[in-house]
C-alpha cells in the first residue's frame, strides 16, 4: 500500500507542475518535486494525475436495457422499463461489474448505485452488487432504491380522480429491509457504504421519508433521492403538498449536507436558496435529462447560489452509457446556451473539481477524498497524455473535459490499491465479463405493452398534450 508516483503532471492554481507523490498506507503522504521514493515506483512521466471522479448517480442494473428503450418522457419510459422481465441476481452481478469497469475507465473511482431491487430477493440483490463492487475494488455507495406507492401514483391526477393499487411491500417492512442492509453491508472502512434512498416524492410517502431520516441519523448514513426531474413531478408536488417538493422536503427534515439529489431540473429560485441553506448537493445528469426530454437543470444558478454540484451518468437505459467523461463534458458546456454571461460558464478545471471534490462533499467525505491533498485517501487516476485524443500538448485538463478522450486512463487506485494498470482493470477478467454479457443478452427490439399505453393516455391528458 506504499508507492511513489514519479514525475506526474498535476494542476496548480493556474498552471501545471511536475511532481512526485508518495502514498503510504493508502493515503497521500507527500507531494513535491524529486521526493525520495518509497515502496514501488510508478512512472508518471507524460501523464496527468487527478483525484478520482464520482459517478454520483446511476442504476447499475439498467445496463440490460440500454440502447433498446423507446424515445419517451420519464413517466412513460419508466412504465416501459418496469414492463421488462424481472432481473435475476446473475444479471445484477454482471451489470454491477460492467458499471464499475466503465466508470473506472472514464476516470471514476467511486460510484453511487441507486440500486433497483428484485422483489422478494432484496437483500440478495444488495449482497450481489456489493460482491461485484468489492471484486473490482471501486469505492461503492449502494443506495437501495425504495418506494411505498405504486407506479401510477407518480403521475399527477389533474382533474380526474385516480385510485392506485397499494404497493406490494409496507412502509415498515421497507424500512426494516434497509436497516438490515445496513447491518449486513455498511462497511465504510472497507469502501462500501449503504445510503438511504427513497426514489422520490412521486412514489414515496412522508412516512417513508421520515423513516429514512431516522435511519440516517441512527446509523450516520448519507441520503439520496431523485428530485424534480420532470414537469410532471413539479405538478404532482403541488397536488400532494400545496407547495414545491423542495419546500416540503425541507420542512420534514430530509435535506442536509449529506443529502444528494439527482436531476433537480424544475426548481424555483426559492428552492435553490433552500438547497444552499441546507447544504444539499445536486447531482447533474445531463445525458438522461436530454434523452428523456426532462429539461436542462439550472446548474449555473445553483453554482452562483453556492449549491454544491457534481455529476452522474444515471442508469444505462436512460443514458445508454456509463462514460463519466462524456457526462462531465455535456454537463459543462450545455449551460453555455442557458446564460449569455460567459463569466458564469463552467471552465474545465471547475468541471474537474465538481466531479471530484463536489462528489466527495455530497457524501460527507470532503475531508477525506476529492483532491490531491496530503492526508487524503489515495483515490487517484493517471491519464496518458500521449494518447492521440489528448494531443497535441495544449491544456491537458481542457482536452480531457472538452475533447472526446478515449482509452486515456492509464492507472487508477482506490484507497491506495491499484485496480487499473496500463489501461486495463487488473482485479477481474474483463474479457470474461464481455462474453457473459453477450451470452446472457440477445438482439431485440422494444415493444409497447397495454400497461404503457394505458398510462400514456392519462399522462397525455394531464400534461395537456391532447
Amino acid at each position: 500500500m506504499s508507492f511513489t508516483i514519479k514525475n506526474a503532471l498535476v494542476a496548480t492554481e493556474d498552471s501545471y507542475a511536475t511532481v512526485d507523490v508518495q502514498i503510504r498506507d493508502g493515503k497521500i503522504a507527500a507531494i513535491a518535486p524529486e521526493l525520495e521514493a518509497v515502496g514501488t515506483i510508478v512512472d508518471g512521466a507524460n501523464k496527468l494525475l487527478l483525484p478520482g471522479f464520482f459517478n454520483a448517480h446511476t442504476h447499475s442494473s439498467e445496463m440490460w436495457q440500454r440502447g433498446i428503450m423507446s424515445v419517451l418522457p420519464l413517466e412513460l419510459w419508466l412504465a416501459e422499463l418496469y414492463d421488462f422481465a424481472p432481473l435475476d441476481t446473475e444479471q445484477v452481478y454482471l451489470s454491477a461489474l460492467g458499471t464499475a469497469v466503465e466508470t473506472l475507465l472514464s476516470g471514476g473511482t467511486s460510484v453511487v448505485d441507486h440500486l433497483v431491487l428484485i422483489p422478494g430477493l432484496e437483500l440478495e440483490t444488495i449482497a450481489t452488487a456489493v460482491r461485484a463492487y468489492r471484486e473490482v475494488g471501486i469505492r461503492a455507495f449502494v443506495a437501495p432504491l425504495i418506494q411505498d406507492e405504486s407506479m401510477t401514483a407518480g403521475i399527477p391526477s389533474g382533474e380526474s380522480a385516480q385510485t392506485h393499487e397499494p404497493y406490494f411491500r409496507s412502509t415498515a417492512a421497507t424500512l426494516e429491509l434497509i436497516a438490515e442492509a445496513v447491518r449486513q453491508f455498511h462497511r465504510p472502512d472497507e469502501g462500501v457504504e449503504i445510503l438511504v434512498a427513497p426514489t422520490g416524492i412521486q412514489l414515496c410517502t412522508d412516512a417513508l421519508f421520515s423513516g429514512c431520516i431516522e435511519l440516517s441519523s441512527r446509523y450516520n448514513l448519507c441520503r439520496h433521492s431523485h428530485l424534480l426531474e420532470t414537469k410532471a413531478q413539479a405538478k404532482l408536488a403541488q397536488e400532494k403538498y400545496g407547495c414545491t417538493a423542495v419546500e416540503h422536503l425541507s420542512r420534514i427534515g430530509y435535506l442536509s449536507d449529506r443529502t444528494t439529489l439527482a436531476h433537480c431540473v424544475h426548481l424555483t429560485d426559492d428552492d435553490i436558496a433552500i438547497l444552499a441553506r441546507t447544504g444539499s448537493t445536486v447531482v447533474h445528469n445531463p445525458l438522461s435529462n436530454l434523452r428523456l426530454g426532462s429539461g436542462i437543470a439550472p446548474i449555473l444558478k445553483y453554482r452562483q447560489a453556492g449549491v454544491n454540484v457534481t455529476f452522474g451518468c444515471d442508469g444505462a437505459s436512460s443514458n445508454d452509457s456509463q462514460d463519466l467523461l462524456e457526462a462531465i463534458k455535456i454537463g459543462s458546456i450545455l449551460h453555455n446556451v442557458t446564460d449569455l454571461d460567459y463569466q458564469h460558464w463552467i471552465t474545465p478545471r471547475q468541471s474537474v473539481e465538481m466531479a471530484s471534490l463536489g462528489g466527495a462533499k455530497g457524501l460527507n467525505l470532503g475531508e477525506q477524498l476529492g483532491s490531491l491533498t496530503v492526508g487524503k485517501k489515495a483515490d487517484l487516476v493517471l491519464y496518458d497524455l500521449r494518447n492521440l485524443s489528448l494531443l497535441p500538448r495544449t491544456d491537458p485538463i481542457g482536452l480531457l473535459v472538452l475533447g472526446r478522450p478515449t482509452n486515456v486512463v492509464d492507472s487508477a487506485w482506490v484507497n491506495g490499491k491499484q485496480i487499473v494498470a496500463h489501461g486495463q482493470v487488473t482485479t477481474i477478467n474483463v474479457n470474461n465479463l464481455r462474453q457473459e454479457l453477450f451470452n446472457l443478452s440477445r438482439w431485440d427490439t422494444q415493444r409497447k405493452s397495454p400497461t404503457v399505453a394505458q398510462i400514456e393516455a392519462h399522462y397525455r391528458q394531464v400534461m395537456g398534450l391532447l
